[in-house]
């Protein structure tokens, strides 16, 4: 069983940056993929970026160039750090965590989920 605990999300101006942190508790095991999701009001949850043990990334197309997903293995925190923010990245972000995930931006492939952290982009 995996917990998550996300925070840094905020305000931010549109071209500003923002990093969400996110502690997980219990064991992460070699074959589990972490990742970030988001879901805007009235849009379904969909993939921003996922990491594997090995540090192998895979990104949504509006993400690439502009997120950049991490882990800390000694320390359990997956991080996604944002830069040149827009406002139609506003959105509650999740972390997550899978098993043997195939499709990595797929959110029927997670199965532990954070609460959220909400991320708000004016201009």
């Amino acid at each position: 069983q995996l917990q998550f605990v996300e925070s840094g999300g905020g305000s931010a101006q549109t071209g500003g940056s923002l990093i969400l942190s996110c502690v997980v508790s219990g064991y992460i095991e070699r074959t589990h993929s972490l990742a970030w999701f988001r879901q805007a009001p009235g849009d379904r949850r969909e993939g921003v970026a996922s990491i594997d043990y090995d540090d192998s990334t895979t990104y949504a197309n509006f993400a690439k160039g502009r997120f950049v997903i991490s882990r800390d293995n000694a320390k359990n925190t997956l991080f996604l750090r944002m830069g040149n923010l827009k406002p139609e990245d506003t959105a509650v972000y999740y972390c997550a965590a899978g098993r043997y995930v195939a499709d990595h931006l797929g959110r029927n492939e997670y199965t532990y989920w954070g609460r959220g952290t909400q991320v708000t982009v004016f201009s």
